[in-house]
């Protein structure tokens, strides 16, 4: 008989709650009745508004407190109570990591390792030299702290969170403060390490990573996970929009004889042309013979899919309407 036992999810969350300060108005609910989910392997996103909750519920997710009430899970285990089993199985990037000025790189990662990783002693300067090198900081481990720049600071928050090789790793904002170019290669180092089995909990104000990287995402408003799913499901149901500007020679819009478009929504700003519909390749092929046939050339014709972001701004707008939400914190 097989006595064996499915795999607890990397991170387990249900009706989690974190309160600041007493009961009633003098309090605060950051997260209020979090239920969240992610999978071994996977890399999940959760997005939302300037004081949705998010860096709160990754305090209480990766043990640096413990919640007002509900359970958190982390492989398996209370992240809070038995932080001894799991730190060094999980990597934290936090938005500012605060190591001291006058420490060098190296000094640094010497220290971070020996202190939260579980890194053994006699393996710690390799460990920080491989951790270094994914970074693209070897070059600069006798560098002291306060002559890095910003981004390479960041980088090094990432180097930190990378020692010991995690299986879980938590990113609060990973690429604020990157120029493009290290974003781009923040983002291969990302799906490399998820390619090789890590789980990657993230958080970010960038849509276009999430949108990038994220096999799941939840947007969190006021406290509460309002949607979750991958991103064509949380983008599905909205309009795409396809807009372009008319010819001068065009009399007004409204004279133009333009196709009936099935459940598009049309608006004019002058010349300017805004068609928003479900059906985007239908309705394209529609307004591309209609101008065909009349000699008109669309101006600037752009046509693009719904975007992470406007699902994003629709799915908050419509949180803000939900009695159940409103007044749900900040």
């Amino acid at each position: 008989m097989d006595t064996s036992y499915p795999e607890p999810p990397a991170v387990e969350v249900a009706g989690l709650h974190r309160r600041y300060g007493p009961a009633g108005a003098a309090g605060f609910d950051a997260v209020r009745g979090l239920d969240l989910t992610v999978r071994r392997g996977e890399l999940f996103a959760l997005l939302g508004t300037n004081g949705a909750g998010k860096t709160s519920a990754m305090e209480l997710i990766e043990g640096l407190t413990a919640p007002t009430a509900g359970l958190v899970r982390v492989l398996g285990l209370d992240p809070y109570r038995e932080r001894a089993a799991v730190r060094p199985r999980i990597g934290i990037m936090l938005q500012e990591g605060g190591f001291p000025a006058e420490l060098t790189v190296a000094e640094t990662g010497r220290t971070w390792a020996g202190l939260t990783s579980g890194v053994r002693r006699a393996d710690g300067t390799r460990a920080v030299d491989e951790a270094l090198e994914l970074v693209g900081l070897l070059d600069r481990r006798s560098v002291r702290i306060k002559q890095l720049s910003g981004g390479e600071r960041r980088r090094l928050d990432l180097a930190m969170a990378l020692l010991g090789r995690p299986e879980v790793l938590f990113l609060d904002e990973p690429s604020t403060g990157l120029d493009p170019e290290a974003r781009a290669a923040t983002w291969r180092l990302v799906r490399e390490l998820r390619a090789q089995g890590t789980t990657v909990l993230l958080t970010t104000h960038y849509l276009e990573e999430a949108e990038a990287l994220a096999d799941r995402l939840a947007i969190m408003h006021r406290g509460r996970v309002v949607t979750t799913g991958t991103v064509s499901e949380v983008i599905a149901g909205r309009p795409a929009r396809i807009s372009f500007e008319l010819p001068e020679r065009c009399g007004p819009y409204e004279s133009l004889g333009l196709p009936p478009l099935e459940a598009a929504h049309v608006t004019a700003d002058g010349r300017r042309i805004t068609v928003q519909t479900p059906r985007l390749q239908a309705t394209l092929t529609e307004l591309l013979g209609w101008a065909a046939r009349h000699g008109i050339a669309l101006a600037g014709l752009d046509a693009r899919s719904a975007s992470l972001e406007e699902a994003f701004l629709a799915i908050v707008a419509e949180a803000d309407t939900t009695p159940a939400l409103i007044g749900a914190g900040r």
